[in-house]
């Protein structure tokens, strides 16, 4: 399976923005699409991820309220919808699949998302 993120982009603080996730290639149902993000001198945080059978998601009490993931299987690809940012959203933004307990098989290339005050 191989995985890209697109819609980065530069912004301002409580604007809002959506990162898509294409996925090509065999996915298995139990598995699960997760975003990842780093930030300037930060560890790699989880976003959230959304299970690519049943579609249920999940996200991060960090960004719980104002960050969602939904997921296409139509057309193999999981949005990051990101509401009000702020300043700290400030990372690069990566998708990446696999078992939902980890580690995740496949990462795509990330995004660059930049929210100024």
């Amino acid at each position: 399976v191989q995985l890209q993120a697109s819609g980065g982009g530069l912004v301002q603080a409580g604007d809002s923005l959506r990162l898509s996730c294409a996925v090509a290639g065999r996915i298995l149902s139990s598995w699960a699409v997760g975003w990842f993000r780093r930030g300037p001198g930060k560890e790699r945080e989880f976003v959230g991820r959304v299970m690519w059978g049943a579609g249920n998601a999940y996200v991060a009490d960090s960004v719980k309220g104002r960050f969602s993931i939904s997921r296409d299987k139509g057309k193999k690809t999981v949005h990051l919808q990101m509401d009000s940012l702020k300043p700290e959203d400030t990372a690069v933004y990566y998708c990446a699949a696999g078992a939902s307990s980890g580690p995740y098989a496949a990462w795509g290339q990330g995004a660059l998302v930049t929210v100024s005050s």
